[in-house]
């Protein structure tokens, strides 16, 4: 039996959500009043532009945001630290929500997202709130969790022609074997475009 070679199973792919329907989602959260759609906002728009995880979002400090150069310092798995740019529109979104928060809570919070009551978010309070709404603007999407913007972030920088180094960097993964994966998103892309435009597929 040692000489028999078993099948090789094929890698289930991760769930993203299309970039069309990534921007109507953000179009969607433009219009929040109360505090836990302003946190549902702020949740979904720094999951899929930054591919932060959850623990590196839940205990992001203000401190840790560079509001001149637009950048985020980011402390992931082993105390690694990693630069995420961003565009200036996130800056000011981030702008207003501080605002709003020490306006709605006289105790200062060390962290940058808090909940309706000014506490820190405990781990299950954004996973709850992106998959609620993930659930119900997204009905096709097999999987409804924050790790599904992360790979949306990271597929929609490689289906864009993003360096695969550079994706790693940002994703802030120990390895290049972690990021390959997002290829083989690209690469489906690429089977399906052949099929619809090439005359012999």
């Amino acid at each position: 039996m040692s000489k028999v070679i078993t099948p090789r199973i094929g890698k289930r792919l991760p769930d993203f959500i299309k970039i069309e329907d990534a921007d109507k989602l953000i179009d969607l959260l433009n219009n929040t009043e109360d505090w836990r759609g302003l946190n549902t906002k702020m949740l979904i728009t720094l999951f899929y532009t930054t591919g932060m995880r959850l623990s590196e979002l839940v205990n992001l400090k203000e401190r840790q945001i560079d509001f001149g150069k637009q950048q985020i310092k980011v402390l992931g798995k082993g105390n690694k630290e990693r630069i995420i740019p961003v565009s200036s529109e996130i800056i000011i979104e981030i702008k207003e929500y501080i605002q709003k928060k020490k306006k709605e809570f006289e105790i200062p919070v060390d962290v940058l997202l808090v909940t309706e009551r000014g506490k820190k978010m405990y781990q299950k309070y954004p996973y709850l709130l992106v998959k609620t709404f993930l659930g119900n603007e997204l009905k096709t999407l097999d999987k409804k969790s924050p790790h599904v913007l992360r790979h949306s972030f990271a597929t929609h920088l490689a289906n864009n022609g993003a360096d695969l180094n550079a994706i790693k960097e940002l994703l802030g993964h120990s390895s290049l074997a972690a990021t390959q994966v997002y290829t083989h998103n690209t690469i489906e892309r690429l089977k399906d475009v052949y099929k619809k435009a090439h005359p012999k597929a």
